[in-house]
């Protein structure tokens, strides 16, 4: 079962009210999208997801709600054209949840989870013709222990990637848990005590497959284009690459002119467009934690344009 993290302070950031015109930029198993529909009864979700399974559950969820909803398949990257080619130019919220659903960790087949033996996957996205298994089998040692170190932060990448070179000259890497026994003859036991080594490593991967990163920053710049004035976009995040993405970019939107700062009296076209609604992240409560184990790196920021 999947459990939306931090829904009810990303709903509550967004200030909705009946009439609010609001993108759900990742559906997922529509646990924010249903919650926002309940709020909007005069108003209208767009919702976008990659993921056929995600769509379909999603759509009979949301049809218990409302009628009120229009499911766009499509990355969120592409939001802007989207949106425009169904006549909307502005909108009064936006939200991102950046984390992988649980559904899609617990089906084995989809190749997200280093705990079930399936074949290698990761696609957000189905109908794509690049997976894990594609990354694994044919990139090279330094572009795979590039990216285990820039996306999985892995002190041990090179090492890594020269073992599933080494393997991989035997026989093709084919599943899951093939690829977890190479990653662990890779790590020295005593960093397997406290986490599971090959967590950091299938999140470099999901991250590259899906091109996670990129697509990110791309959105970011349509959806505080997309906003109206008073209108927010709220964003969680679960690891520290994607915060410091949205930390950054959200920073650089609501800071003053050097220019002026410090000032008593700013002129009102050197003020930002923007502020922060919340100076720091939020972060899940303990009962949450306590209730969902998946929430414990969630992280929630908000802003909101404010001319």
């Amino acid at each position: 079962m999947h459990i939306s993290v931090l829904l009810n302070e990303a709903i509550e950031s967004l200030n909705l009210n009946e009439e609010s015109i609001i993108v759900d930029a990742t559906l997922g198993y529509g646990g924010h999208s249903s919650n926002i529909l309940k709020r909007i009864k005069r108003g209208h979700l767009f919702a976008f997801d990659q993921d056929r399974d995600a769509i379909t559950h999603s759509t009979n969820l949301l049809k218990q709600v409302g009628t009120n909803f229009t499911i766009i398949k499509s990355n969120f990257s592409n939001m802007t054209e989207k949106l425009h080619e169904l006549g909307v130019d502005e909108v009064d919220g936006i939200l991102f949840d950046l984390g992988v659903s649980s559904p899609q960790l617990d089906q084995k087949e989809r190749g997200f989870s280093y705990h079930y033996d399936a074949k290698l996957d990761m696609r957000m996205d189905q109908s794509s013709d690049f997976s894990a298994y594609e990354l694994i089998n044919t990139y090279s040692k330094e572009n795979l222990s590039k990216i285990f170190k820039e996306y999985g932060e892995s002190k041990f990448a090179n090492n890594i990637a020269k073992k599933i070179v080494e393997y991989r000259d035997k026989k093709q890497i084919e599943t899951t848990l093939e690829l977890v026994e190479i990653i662990k003859s890779a790590v020295p036991m005593k960093f397997r005590v406290n986490k599971h080594p090959a967590r950091q490593i299938f999140q470099a991967i999901r991250i590259e497959v899906n091109h996670e990163l990129e697509v990110l920053e791309l959105a970011l710049t349509q959806a505080l284009s997309l906003i109206k004035p008073r209108g927010r976009v709220a964003v969680i995040t679960f690891h520290s690459l994607e915060d410091r993405i949205v930390k950054r970019y959200f920073k650089e939107k609501t800071k003053v002119d050097d220019k002026v700062r410090g000032l008593p009296n700013i002129p009102s076209e050197y003020l930002p467009d923007f502020r922060l609604v919340y100076k720091n992240a939020i972060t899940p409560s303990a009962l949450e934690l306590e209730n969902n184990k998946r929430a414990r790196s969630a992280k929630l920021r908000v802003i909101e344009r404010i001319k």
